[in-house]
């Protein structure tokens, strides 16, 4: 963001000049510029948060700085903390830029403030590290920073800060955004969204430069199965945003299916290097998989992203987060703005607008009427000769509005004793969403899956169930290859069965659903 830009510029400005006058010491003359630059971040947080520098002693010495929420300050004066507060957002300790951040992450002195405080954070103006807890409440580093890899380096680096900041400005204060937010509950999606944006737009930063020869053919398999070409810059990070998507959608809707096998009691921790085992669609495991697998995260530098965001996800409160969470509007609540937040240019490219619910009833129940009373169907949609397919599924808010009213039909008939059974064959047989993006493709399966389960018609891991969404391309596949195109289709997926065997599916439901008008003879 523009405003991030200025305000990294503003602070290596304000460094700089300090330190070319010569006259100020190694450390506290330059205490004001972090405080500026933490309070223009803060001002921009909910609640909004609030640097003081050279706390009180509270029994653990004297931190350089903490970070206040709004609430804690007086309503009366913005310049007088409540009396007695301990920063919510936990303390700063900061030492010279020569000095080595993760030395003194490990010092006496930081350990006093992090069991007072639980909270550190540690700086030389150039290196980050954040203190908190992990799973068993011991201190554990959990995110850092690096703006450059010495004194010298990062001194010539802030004699050129706007240059210095357009090459740190958005990812180093999305760091710090997460810092100040760190202690804060995650208990609403449009929060969670926008935790997990953050570092989906940190590993984007990440891989935007990598040449990585594994997704070169990731996306030789895309490009074969989809009918797509992702040419020139703007194909580039096309693909390159279709990867991260996939990896924090994938991440995402693992939690929420691993969440909803738990009781919001239980006391596990989710770890994303597990993820994969509960992706119910093979080509999702698949392409999940070839991102995140060791071989790949390594050279992707995405292990510490992943690390974060697995951590942000065991605190959400998991009771009010679904509370929260409607099944069925995962657009209106996470993804729109997820992708808002990690990249609105592509999100208004690809047209990602939440649409009101009633229009989506409407439509479906519009459809419904003209088969009762237009073609004498006198079930509707919930007849089992009505095949329905949505060719641009999305996120999949039609076809589950269609299972809700097929739903609801079945249950005025009184089929109590067959309705799983029959909405579960509706929603495998003769539901179909096609999808060409695997992020809004990875939302619906979701979405469908709980929306079955919360009908009581749960699809089955055992017997592999998916719903019959398929990603695909919707222009394609309607009509046979012939054997030599055939053969050189297949041989471009070779490494890649799972996709394979998705168009394999998708061909068949093209090609042989009853929908699919056939040619007549002559």
């Amino acid at each position: 963001m523009k405003e991030d830009v200025q305000f990294a510029e503003a602070y290596f400005e304000d460094l700089r000049d300090i330190h070319q006058t010569g006259g100020g010491v190694k450390e506290e003359s330059y205490y004001g510029g972090l405080a500026n630059l933490l309070n223009d971040i803060g001002k921009s947080l909910k609640p909004q948060v609030r640097c003081v520098i050279q706390l009180i002693n509270r029994g653990a010495g004297h931190p350089d700085g903490g970070l206040f929420t709004k609430e804690q300050w007086d309503q009366g004066s913005e310049q007088t903390p409540l009396l007695g507060q301990i920063p919510a957002r936990g303390v700063i300790e900061i030492k010279p830029t020569g000095d080595d951040t993760w030395i003194t992450a490990e010092s006496q002195q930081v350990s006093k403030y992090w069991k007072k405080y639980q909270l550190v954070l540690v700086t030389n103006y150039r290196d980050f590290v954040l203190i908190g807890k992990d799973k068993g409440g011991n201190p554990v580093k959990l995110e850092a920073y690096r703006l450059a890899t010495s004194e010298v380096d990062f001194w010539m680096k802030a004699a050129h800060p706007k240059k210095f900041a357009q090459e740190h400005g958005e990812t180093f204060l999305e760091y710090l955004r997460r810092t100040m937010l760190q202690a804060a509950p995650v208990s609403s999606p449009r929060d969670l969204a926008w935790f997990l944006a953050s570092y989906a737009r940190t590993a984007s930063a990440r891989i935007g430069g990598k040449d990585i020869p594994a997704m070169k053919s990731v996306r030789s398999a895309l490009e074969a199965a989809l009918g797509l070409q992702f040419e020139g810059d703007k194909g580039e990070h096309f693909f390159r945003s279709t990867l991260v998507q996939t990896t924090f959608y994938g991440l995402f809707s693992a939690w929420v299916l691993w969440s909803k096998k738990r009781p919001n009691t239980s006391t596990d921790y989710f770890d994303w290097r597990s993820a994969v085992w509960h992706l119910q669609v093979p080509v999702m495991q698949a392409l999940f998989g070839q991102i995140v697998t060791p071989a790949h995260v390594g050279p992707l530098g995405l292990e510490d992203t992943l690390d974060w965001a697995s951590s942000t996800l065991n605190r959400v409160d998991r009771a009010s987060f679904f509370d929260a969470f409607e099944e069925g509007k995962a657009v209106q609540y996470f993804y729109e703005p997820f992708l808002e937040a990690f990249d609105p240019e592509l999100r208004k490219q690809l047209g990602v607008w939440y649409t009101p619910p009633e229009i989506v009833q409407y439509m479906v129940a519009r459809a419904d009427t003209v088969l009762r009373d237009e073609l004498n169907i006198a079930d509707g949609l919930a007849d089992p000769s009505v095949f329905v397919l949505d060719p641009c599924c999305g996120t999949g808010s039609y076809l589950i509005e269609v299972l809700r009213h097929i739903h609801q039909t079945l249950k005025s008939k009184g089929a109590d004793a067959l309705l799983a059974s029959d909405l579960k064959q509706a929603a495998l047989k003769r539901v179909f969403g096609f999808e060409i993006l695997p992020a809004p493709f990875v939302v619906s399966h979701m979405q469908l899956g709980l929306l079955l389960q919360n009908l009581g018609a749960p699809l089955s891991d055992m017997a592999h169930e998916r719903a019959g969404v398929y990603l695909t391309n919707a222009l394609t596949g309607w009509e046979p290859l012939d054997p030599e195109k055939e053969k050189a289709f297949q041989a471009m997926l070779t490494g890649f069965p799972q996709l394979l065997e998705e168009q394999a599916d998708a061909r068949r439901v093209k090609q042989q659903v009853p929908p699919r008008r056939k040619k007549e003879n002559p």
